[in-house]
């Protein structure tokens, strides 16, 4: 399950442009920029992880918040409970079933980029990808392809899924050097001026094991 957290995930925004055309990249940018201008935001999710090389399809779901800058919380009820918190400096994975809280640093997964660290920081768009418009794009579903601008195995391709009535991001899939994917749906998207605190902070509970993550 830890590597659906790595892959991540989702943005949003207005583009503009006449009726029956597909705005530019800049354009779509800056109505992500703009939608995503609120404090924070809350989700569900859907999500199909695909490794590649051995044939095999994960699913999972559950609901995030995000507040900017960089603090996340992913919360897993299916197929297993799991949560992942970060404060934007430290990260918390938590599997309640094996008792175990694993325990590293936000920005080895979310920096740069990676994972959907963009959701909680939309300036990482300009800043850390090469962004084109796909080919696919619509007037309806705006679709961009972003390239890191400092590939990774891990990362070598995002591409957005945005739904050009409300700047809203519906969809995200990332690409890795080995051909997996994963894709993120999004589903009742709500903004928020204010998301409380204790959202991102993870109070280990008595009794379980905690692992210290490599950086």
């Amino acid at each position: 399950m830890f590597r659906w957290v790595l892959v991540l995930l989702m943005l949003m925004g207005t583009a503009g442009g006449a009726a029956g055309e597909v705005p530019g990249v800049e354009a779509i940018l800056a109505g992500l920029e703009a939608r995503y201008g609120a404090a924070g935001l809350e989700a569900r999710f859907a999500q199909v992880s695909t490794l590649q090389a051995m044939d095999i399809t994960d699913t999972a779901e559950g609901q995030l918040w995000i507040r900017r800058p960089g603090q996340m919380r992913w919360v897993y009820t299916a197929p297993e409970p799991q949560t992942i918190v970060t404060d934007g400096e430290k990260l918390w994975i938590y599997r309640p079933l094996d008792r175990q809280v694993m325990i590293g640093a936000a920005p080895s997964f979310f920096g740069d980029g990676k994972g959907a660290g963009f959701l909680a920081d939309i300036g990482q768009l300009r800043r850390q990808f090469d962004v084109s418009l796909n080919p696919e794009s619509s007037e309806t579903v705006h679709r961009l392809t972003l390239v890191p601008r400092h590939p990774q195995p891990d990362l070598m391709r995002v591409e957005l899924e945005i739904t050009a009535a409300d700047d809203t991001i519906e969809a995200v899939t990332t690409f890795n050097a080995y051909g997996d994917q994963t894709r993120i749906v999004l589903n009742d998207v709500i903004f928020h001026d204010h998301l409380d605190d204790a959202l991102f902070r993870f109070e280990i509970p008595q009794g379980v094991e905690i692992v210290q993550m490599d950086p």
